[in-house]
Parts: structure tokens; sequence; C-alpha cells
């Protein structure tokens, strides 16, 4: 079992994949060292059962991915994915554009009741009634030749994936929730999700003040480092770890000694050209207008006493997801409850189209004393006060 290497065989098959309604995909990647993921395999099989599926080899010398991109961008085929987020992401890295259309399985399933970030595995054994072979999991994909075991191993995550998508894409036209799964994908397929700006780079550490010249610094240096991170395709730890990051903004040292003192650096540090462009960074925030500088996140005070409101509201939300069989983490997030509980207007996923018709209309109801909870032969029901 060989993998297409050439762009002539490529080309080929995107052509003829192309003619169907959908192709699954899957790709095999690594990132351990790298800021970027290095796309090592791509994975593509058509809706004919027959069909074992193509592996195309994106490190084979000369090939030309791009009929791969336009077949991403082809909008009459339905690209099938598994946890699609992270092949999104690289695709996007590759060729600048979002796959469109998308139905991702793992979506696909919470809408069905599977549950949260329901596993490849679990959906194969479940909906394909078949097992897959764990030996090749931890392979090191970058490396060449692959053999025919490993291949086979990467062919399974989408010769699997079309019995799994026709029995949930079946299922979502029956049951009327394609709707819902059509608007989550959208938001995976938005753009701006996978859009990676150096100046918002700061808002992914979890800072331990308030302080606006210590956020004004932290910002700085974080655009520095995802710069620098992308530039030299090295994972942001390796540039500058989160913790002496966060050191050095709270310390803010102007000079080299000052520098060398940080917990986390090497010797001699503040003297290397990152030492001196780490300084020159804190100079530029500290002279830049205050006004300009970050804004404290404000915490939104909860009304006293709304906790037994809150603790009634994921009870609501358990009993709902449970009984139309549907992942409670798609309907609503622990943060959406205490807004609704706080305010009757929260602009939140929960209070919107299919979500506030499931829950978000109850949840009111419950907040005004008109729906009520109550154990009734060991198992919490609805009670409508108003009858």
């Amino acid at each position: 079992m060989e993998p297409i290497t050439t762009t002539e065989e490529l080309r080929t098959l995107c052509e003829s994949l192309r003619k169907f309604e959908y192709v699954t995909v899957d790709t095999e990647f690594m990132r351990d060292s790298t800021y970027w993921p290095q796309l090592c395999l791509v994975q593509l099989a058509s809706p004919e059962h027959s069909d074992n599926g193509a592996a195309v080899d994106p490190l084979a010398e000369g090939i030309d991915l791009t009929p791969l991109f336009d077949l991403m961008q082809d909008e009459s085929v339905i690209k099938v994915f598994h946890a699609a987020r992270q092949d999104i992401e690289i695709f996007v890295h590759l060729s600048g554009k979002v796959p469109h259309p998308v139905f991702d399985t793992q979506v696909a399933a919470m809408v069905l009741g599977y549950g949260d970030q329901v596993g490849y595995e679990t959906l194969v054994n479940k909906v394909a009634r078949k097992s897959i072979d764990k030996s090749m999991r931890f392979t090191d994909w970058s490396r060449r030749p692959l053999s025919s075991k490993q291949i086979s191993y990467a062919l399974s995550d989408v010769t699997h994936l079309r019995v799994i998508f026709e029995d949930f894409h079946d299922r979502l036209e029956a049951n009327g929730r394609a709707v819902w799964l059509n608007e989550e994908m959208e938001r995976l397929t938005d753009p701006s999700i996978y859009s990676i700006d150096p100046a918002e780079a700061w808002l992914r550490l979890k800072t331990r003040s308030n302080s606006p010249k210590f956020l004004a610094v932290a910002r700085a240096l974080g655009e520095w480092r995802e710069t620098e991170a992308q530039r030299k395709n090295l994972p942001r730890n390796r540039i500058l770890r989160d913790d002496t990051l966060l050191d050095i903004a709270a310390r803010q040292p102007m000079s080299e000694e000052d520098l060398d003192k940080t917990r986390g650096v090497g010797r001699n540090f503040g003297s290397s050209k990152p030492g001196q462009a780490i300084i020159e960074a804190i100079k530029a925030a500290l002279d830049s207008p205050q006004d300009l500088w970050p804004k404290p996140k404000q915490r939104i005070e909860l009304p006293a006493g709304i906790g037994p409101t809150v603790e009634l509201l994921k009870v609501l939300l358990k009993l709902c997801a449970e009984e139309k069989g549907v992942a409670q983490r798609l309907v609503a997030s622990g943060d959406d409850l205490q807004n609704i509980a706080a305010d009757d207007n929260a602009d939140v996923p929960a209070m919107h189209g299919w979500r506030r018709d499931l829950f978000g209309q109850y949840a009111l109801r419950l907040k005004h004393g008109q729906l009520g909870l109550k154990l009734q032969n060991g198992e919490v029901v609805l009670v409508d006060l108003n009858d």
C-alpha cells in the first residue's frame, strides 16, 4: 500500500473525489518541536465502501498540494472530519483558506446525545460496529518510509468515518436537528478563530495582576514571543516560558543586569539578542500612552444569594439535555448559567435559537417560580406551577 507522492497522482485523485456528495478527511501531523503543525499525511475516502481510501504524502519531494486545497474549497463536496479543529487549522496555515462545507462527527455526536467530545474510537465501536488496531497510535508520522501497517491504520480514520457520517446525517435529517449542526459548523469554519494575532497572544496567559502597567508589559512580551515563535517555527515555551515571561512582566527589568536576575533565564541572557529585544519591548510598553494600556478585565459581580439559583439551573440543564438526547456542553456553559441567573436578558447562546427552545425558556420559568423540580419515583421531574 503506497501513498500518493506526485502532483499528477494527487490531481487525478481529487478530480475523482469531486463527483461525490462528500469525502472523508483526516490528517496526521507532528507538533512536538514546532510552532506550526507539520503535516505528515492526509487521508481521503469517497462514499464508495469498496474504496479503501487514499493516503497523500505531503512530505514527498516536489509535490504540490494545490489540487487538495481546491477540493477543500469545493462547495459541492462536504468535507467530513472527526474533531476537525486542528485539521482545519493545518489547512488554513498551508492554504490561507478554511475548508467548506464541513461536517464534524464529534460535534454531530454531541447533538445526537453521545456526550461531550466523544472519541473517534468510541463512535467506530458504537456506530460502525468495528474495532481499531491501536498499535500505530504513537507513530512518528514524519519518518519515511511509512510501512503498509502505518498507512492502513491511518486510512481506518477515514474508511470507518463514512459509516458514522451516513448514520449521523440521516438521523439529524430525521429528527430535525441538522439545522443545529449547521449552526455549529458555521462557527467552526469562521476564519476569525484561526487568525493568530501576536498582539493578542498575551490573553492566553494566566496573569496574576490586574495592574495596567503589568498588563502592558505582559502584552508587549507576549507579542514579542509569539512573533519569534512564528518566525523561528518553535513552540512558545522554547522561546520563553510562561512563568518566566510573567516574572519579567512583574519585575520590568530595564538593564541587562536586572534581566539576568530573573528566575528561569540563562547566564548572561540580558546581553543576548533575545534579552536585548525583551528590554526594548519593556521600555516601549512603559513609554506608550497609559490610556492605551490594557484595562483590567472587570469581574461581573453576581447578586448575593444567586448560588442556589445557579445550582437549580444546572439540574434543569441536565434534565433538559438528557430528555432531548443532547450533550449539556452544547446547550449551555457554567458562565451561561450564572449570567441567566443574574439577568433575564442575558446575551448568551443558551438564550437564543434552538437552545432557548430546549432550555432557555424553561430556565426563565424556573427563575420566576412558574416551573418547579421534584423527585418522583427516584427521578427529577418538572412541575408546571401555573396549573
